[in-house]
């Protein structure tokens, strides 16, 4: 009897060790270069979670990738253009982020917005713009405008370099030609597709990793966000972060938990983790961008407070807009141009 005991024992406690196990692991799908070290290791310390990192490169890397199914993750960080196909796709499990205890620490103006109404899907990471990059030792003319990448100056023919985001590129050219976003209109989108094909020879790049390079002085211009522009001249004192006067596109970056996610609340946990105001510092800390935590500040470097990439000149704020995901019809001319782009 006793020796059965022991074996039942055994065997509960074997269990209890294999769930205890399981439940010390997250997979985080996310950017690359977007993740702060420093973030991980203090949840990991706090939590007992270990968390493993796969990095992608774009909005439409990631949607592939999940909708592809066994993946393995349990978070993604999408763009708010992204998260309503994401939702309407029922490709995310709905962990009612406003219900969450950090979730008191959403500034008011994040809390309802159009692409997550009453925010129950997604917990914000960091929001930016889309902007020109350009090393100011090289081009000392307007950099205000998407021309840099579309129509370069003759002093930056062949060191442009382009962020191989497909919305980004084709919402920026658009602007440029005066239509507005997410514009089905045939005649302007042959208009858009030409000035690409006609400028993607005088760009060297369509490529992510430009901080290094514009630090080395490889590139001297780019279509790119404001945070790795704000890293670019912390490495290189020349370069400037210019808002386009056609109009540019802000966006958003929020943390969703993945419908088919293993590791359900360990991904809860680090979703109420990142809504704590000294670790949503510690996000904008590694990748300079600004968050949506109230009280966040504090524990940010002191640089961000006047960092012109970070709180947009008060001249360039009416023209940024977050622009609402395209509809199928649209999206499907977009990827078009974008596949031709890329021959």
């Amino acid at each position: 009897m006793k020796v059965a005991q022991k074996s039942l024992l055994a065997g509960v406690l074997l269990s209890m060790s294999s769930i205890a196990l399981a439940a010390g692991q997250l997979n985080l799908y996310n950017w690359g270069n977007y993740t702060n070290p420093k973030l991980i290791e203090k949840f990991e310390k706090e939590t007992g979670i270990k968390v493993t990192i796969t990095d992608y490169d774009s909005n439409e890397t990631a949607l592939a990738k999940v909708r592809a199914g066994g993946h393995g993750f349990d978070l993604a960080v999408p763009s708010h253009s992204h998260l309503p196909i994401w939702v309407s796709e029922g490709l995310l499990a709905n962990p009612r982020v406003d219900q969450m205890p950090n979730f008191k620490n959403v500034a008011e103006e994040w809390r309802n917005p159009d692409w997550d109404p009453g925010r129950q899907y997604s917990a914000p990471w960091q929001w930016g713009s889309v902007g020109i990059v350009v090393d100011t030792s090289v081009y000392g003319g307007d950099i205000n405008t998407f021309g840099i990448v579309l129509d370069p100056p003759a002093e930056l023919v062949g060191k442009v370099n382009v962020a191989p985001e497909m919305n980004d590129v084709i919402t920026s050219a658009v602007l440029y030609l005066g239509g507005e976003a997410c514009t089905g209109d045939k005649a302007l989108l042959r208009k858009v597709r030409d000035k690409l094909v006609e400028a993607k020879p005088k760009w060297k790049s369509m490529d992510y990793g430009i901080i290094e390079k514009f630090a080395g002085r490889d590139l001297a211009a780019s279509l790119y966000w404001n945070g790795a522009a704000f890293r670019a001249r912390l490495k290189n004192p020349d370069v400037r972060y210019g808002y386009p006067r056609e109009g540019y596109s802000l966006w958003a970056d929020a943390v969703v938990l993945l419908k088919d996610a293993k590791n359900v609340e360990e991904a809860k946990t680090f979703m109420n983790f990142i809504m704590a105001p000294e670790n949503a510092g510690l996000i904008s800390e590694f990748a300079r961008y600004a968050n949506s935590i109230v009280g966040s500040e504090k524990y940010m470097p002191e640089d961000m407070a006047t960092a012109p990439e970070v709180i947009i000149p008060r001249e360039f704020i009416g023209f940024g807009k977050f622009y609402p995901t395209c509809p199928p019809d649209v999206q499907k001319m977009y990827t078009a141009i974008w596949t031709e782009l890329q021959k």
